[in-house]
């Protein structure tokens, strides 16, 4: 997640996607469910077409629940920090550990 606001900061949305699963499996729960990991960058792209409006991603408040030597479980916050507002909320996500380390499965972002 560390290296994940370095991209996002850096304003690489796709840098930012390689901690999530790349399956047409990954869920994505926002205002809405997406499934897959190319709809979820299509839609990150979207609602992100630019450094400006990425802002400065911090995350804070984690908790993080190992549930087996390959799951866990993250509860935390998130908030960027934009020139003209400061959105932010809560997740919830699962991480499963593959053979090229912890990815993101499922992601509900509020």
């Amino acid at each position: 997640m560390t290296q994940q606001a370095v991209d996002w900061n850096r304003g690489d949305v796709d840098a930012f996607m390689q901690g999530y699963w790349k399956s047409d499996k990954l869920v994505f729960v926002g205002s809405k469910v997406t499934r897959g990991w190319q709809q979820t960058l299509d839609n990150y792209k979207k609602s992100y077409p630019t450094k400006e409006r990425m802002g400065t991603l911090t995350f804070s408040d984690l908790e993080i629940t190992v549930l087996s030597k390959d799951a866990a479980v993250v509860l935390g916050s998130w908030s960027l920090k934009r020139a003209n507002d400061a959105p932010g909320g809560k997740f919830t996500l699962i991480f499963r550990k593959f053979k090229d380390g912890w990815k993101i499965v499922h992601d509900h972002t509020s």
